[in-house]
């Protein structure tokens, strides 16, 4: 066993991912683990980081993590198309996961009318039309693509690794294991008590912040 191997089988025994797992297809709902991080004052080692910097997802890191157990690796993003950044991040994902393993859509603006409590916390731009004041949030899940390939590859794999805490996928996660299928759940956050009970393994995202992450300085926009 070379060194590279070595390391491999460290972080698997860490998670706890043993051969009972068998093949494990991997699929990354990106929306939901860009925001993992995202109130962290914490660093990789838990060490305080300054209020100037944050906590963000490295797309090489989380692509050599999940190869780590994954036979396949598909990762899911909405994009702007309006915006030049998400674009290029389009670009460098598909270089990263693959064009056949990344698969994207344009993101939707819903509107979303303010109530009386959320106009003094509201941070986007508003606009006005015949029932008030309302803000555009962004709209784009994959719960339906990712629910569709899982069934789609149920032949490949033994196992199947959500990168999500979606309550969403407790439907699809109770199919799956009807059809003999394990349920690898990777989340941040909260989770239901019921999405809890669908998966036969949860890893927190907490625990493997320094093998997906990176401590960077957040740009005076984001400030």
């Amino acid at each position: 066993m070379d060194i590279e191997e070595l390391k491999k089988q460290v972080i698997k025994e860490r998670l706890g991912i043993n051969k009972e797992f068998g093949k494990i297809f991997s699929f990354i709902d990106f929306g939901n683990v860009n925001n993992w991080f995202s109130e962290d004052t914490q660093g990789l080692e838990k060490e305080k980081i300054a209020e100037d910097e944050t906590i963000s997802i490295d797309l090489k890191m989380l692509k050599d993590f999940a190869d780590i157990f994954s036979k396949d690796t598909r990762f899911y993003y909405g994009h702007n198309h309006k915006k030049p950044s998400s674009l290029g991040f389009l670009y460098k994902s598909k270089e990263i996961f693959g064009k056949r393993r990344n698969f994207t859509k344009k993101i939707q603006w819903v509107h979303h009318h303010l109530k009386e409590e959320e106009r003094d916390v509201n941070t986007r731009s508003i606009f006005n039309d015949k029932d008030g004041e309302y803000v555009l949030l962004p709209k784009c899940n994959f719960d339906v693509e990712i629910a569709v390939d899982t069934i789609k590859l149920l032949e490949k794999y033994d196992t199947c690794c959500l990168f999500s805490g979606d309550a969403d996928f407790i439907y699809l996660n109770k199919f799956l294991k009807s059809q003999g299928k394990k349920i690898i759940l990777i989340k941040g956050g909260h989770i239901t008590k019921e999405l809890r009970e669908s998966v036969d393994k949860i890893i927190n995202a907490q625990d493997i912040k320094k093998d997906i992450a990176f401590v960077k300085k957040q740009k005076p926009s984001e400030s």
